[in-house]
């Protein structure tokens, strides 16, 4: 077995030790960074374990599957440490340097690179690197169909590549590793964000002059929470029945509690069109409750 120079002395029995003493000084290794990481929250330590464990592996020409755990098991901890240290650049990067070649990565630290990249929003840094591993790797693999739902629904949905997404479930490989099922709600998935998409087209949303207008006058937003809490109650009580007297309490004491936790000041300019808004949902709410049936809001 052949050494790694890098290795200290007191390391040195990991590479130079029989197949037997090496796999146990390993894994003992792995608890370490393991402890480094969970316990004492030391990642540059958790990080230079997982890179010594690492290179004493990629020093054996050993078959074993076990060898090939330990690899994945120095990686994803090693992921998590350069994580927590914000270096998330580095991620990838470091991690195709252990394997050398994309398609001999494991499925589920694939993965993990999709949801740590998607937790920072930067989805597109796994697009190229993923499509490659799907088309060169095993669709028949471990964790395979798992890869591809996550670079569906965290990378080409979030990117709004919605064509190549629609390729993706409907082509050779979405036929090969989703049911009927699943292919169908990745469908619904990829048409409600075009929906979506379409509709902030046409009509924005957010604008810059919405955006410092909302920071401007706060209250604009608890209006609209209001307004969709009160509507929800009033759609609650007409399901519920009109002769309730009890949901009619819980409705007016709902309003009443929105009303004494705001503390809206009804002198004050801010306040005329919050007032005049709730006086016509309680107006509502009113004839829907006490109003013959044929005055009654539907």
């Amino acid at each position: 077995m052949s050494s790694c120079s890098s290795c200290s002395s007191s390391d040195s029995v990991c590479c130079f030790s029989p197949p037997v003493s090496s796999l146990s000084q390993l894994f003992s290794r792995l608890d370490s960074a393991a402890e480094f990481m969970m316990v004492h929250r030391d990642f540059h330590a958790a990080f230079d374990t997982c890179s010594r464990g690492l290179e004493c592996l990629a020093s054996t020409d050993s078959e074993d599957n076990r060898w090939g755990e330990l690899k994945a098991a120095f990686c994803i901890i090693g992921v998590q440490a350069l994580a927590e240290l914000n270096q998330w650049g580095d991620v990838f990067s470091w991690v195709l340097q252990q394997y050398e070649h994309l398609e001999n990565i494991p499925a589920k630290i694939i993965q993990m690179c999709i949801l740590l990249h998607s937790k920072v929003g930067k989805p597109a840094v796994m697009q190229e690197a993923t499509r490659v591993w799907l088309h060169s790797s095993s669709c028949k693999a471990p964790g395979f169909r798992t890869v591809a739902e996550l670079y569906l629904l965290h990378v080409l949905v979030p990117l709004e590549h919605l064509e190549e997404a629609r390729e993706l479930i409907s082509g050779e490989l979405g036929l090969a590793v989703f049911t009927d099922d699943q292919r169908q709600t990745a469908l619904d998935v990829v048409e409600e964000k075009a929906l979506q998409k379409e509709e902030s087209s046409l009509n924005p949303a957010v604008t810059p002059d919405s955006e410092s207008a909302g920071h401007a006058s706060p209250q604009g937003a608890i209006i609209q929470k209001l307004q969709a809490m009160l509507r929800f109650l009033y759609r609650k009580c007409l399901m519920a029945g009109c002769g309730s007297f009890a949901v009619q309490r819980v409705f007016l004491a709902a309003v009443l509690l929105y009303m004494l936790l705001l503390k809206m000041d009804s002198a004050h300019p801010s306040s005329f069109m919050w007032i005049s808004k709730l006086l016509e949902l309680i107006k509502q709410m009113w004839r829907a409750m006490f109003a013959p049936y044929y005055q009654a809001v539907t």
